[in-house]
């Protein structure tokens, strides 16, 4: 088949990483390249081989007359950007969250269902080996579940520069949290009833009422309960930056992870060396009766490999091998959820989701 003309909106770490999958894949073409910013342009570039650059997604689509278009800008630009690619007829890679809020997100959605275009949005981790075997594992622990996530990142310089631009439009649990509390969704099987989240301003730079500290608490129906903190800056500590762990009645299963880089390292943050197992099952005198398992994972695909089977999975979808009616419902259902957790905040109380 002939390869699919693509577009990359973005030429920052995640813009980077998608064009190089697009490169390695034959079912791609890259044509075209956008970022507002000269360096960002030529450095992608560069490393493409040579590529069309622009500076605005509406001159690239009309020149290049693409088949799909990646969009790894800021959040806030996500919603409007797809909506110019799906008018122009093209298939949308989105990077998370599809939209700053729901009403945004849910137009995409019908706008994609309308034409008949293929919609995924980057949820790296429902493409990781490693995550759908510690979710596997977490169903085996019984119910109810305790769920226990974080995502710290210590960052400065460029990388606190990025942030401070996604703080302008969301929280950070609202904007990685997308990931993790879909994870819960898919441990529970169960249904979301009630959110509460607490939030705290440490940064001085930040615009009034904006919060770069959140921790996030999902109930759900079947009596599971999960937490999720994730706070961006100078200020954050390096000690609990990765806490990935489910417990249930049967034992726990928890992540496992060197720290080789700093925490505002991207390519460290889907990184799994083994997951760890214990079992609550006791002796006739009361101890613990089996040794933890250790489940090897150090062989999982790195950042670079993860978003090589993102557009795996992106190409299946728009020539229709792929069903991504769970993938669209999870990534609507995740970002309510951190929605809701961000209302928590500036409410000062619980959010019921039913």
């Amino acid at each position: 088949m002939k390869p699919l003309r693509i577009v990359v909106v973005g030429c920052g770490h995640m813009g980077t990483s998608h064009a190089i999958a697009y490169k390695k894949n034959p079912g791609f073409e890259i044509v075209g390249i956008v970022s507002r910013g000269g360096a960002g342009r030529n450095a992608l570039a560069a490393k493409l081989g040579g590529c069309p650059k622009f500076s605005d997604a509406e001159s690239a689509i009309s020149a290049c007359r693409p088949d799909a278009v990646c969009i790894a800008t800021y959040p806030e630009t996500h919603a409007a950007l797809s909506l110019l690619a799906l008018g122009h007829g093209c298939h949308v890679f989105v990077e998370k969250p599809l939209a700053t809020n729901m009403e945004d997100a849910e137009m995409v959605v019908a706008e994609a269902t309308a034409r008949g275009l293929a919609v995924v949005v980057g949820y790296i981790l429902q493409h990781h080996p490693t995550w759908d075997l510690f979710v596997d594992r977490a169903r085996q622990l019984g119910k109810p579940l305790v769920m226990r996530m974080n995502l710290n990142q210590q960052s400065s310089g460029p990388e606190w520069k990025t942030h401070e631009n996604i703080l302008s439009s969301l929280s950070p649990i609202a904007d990685c949290g997308v990931h993790y509390v879909d994870v819960m969704c898919r441990m529970t099987g169960s249904r979301p009833v009630s959110v509460h989240a607490i939030g705290a301003r440490l940064a001085g730079s930040l615009p009034a009422g904006r919060m770069n500290y959140g921790h996030l608490h999902v109930v759900f129906e079947d009596g599971s309960v999960g937490w999720y903190e994730a706070g961006w800056g100078p200020m954050m500590s390096e000690t609990a930056g990765f806490v990935k762990d489910v417990i249930g009645p049967l034992g726990s299963a928890s992540i496992e992870a060197r720290r080789d880089a700093g925490s505002s390292d991207i390519d460290s943050h889907a990184r799994t060396d083994a997951i760890r197992v214990h079992f609550s099952d006791l002796d006739a005198g009361g101890r613990l009766a089996r040794k933890d398992e250790i489940l090897d994972t150090a062989s999982a695909p790195d950042h670079q490999g993860l978003c090589d089977l993102e557009q795996e999975y992106f190409l299946r979808a728009i020539r229709k091998s792929a069903d991504t009616r769970q993938h669209i419902e999870a990534a609507l259902s995740s970002l309510r959820i951190v929605l809701a957790c961000e209302k928590s905040i500036r409410e000062g109380r619980s959010v019921d989701l039913t």
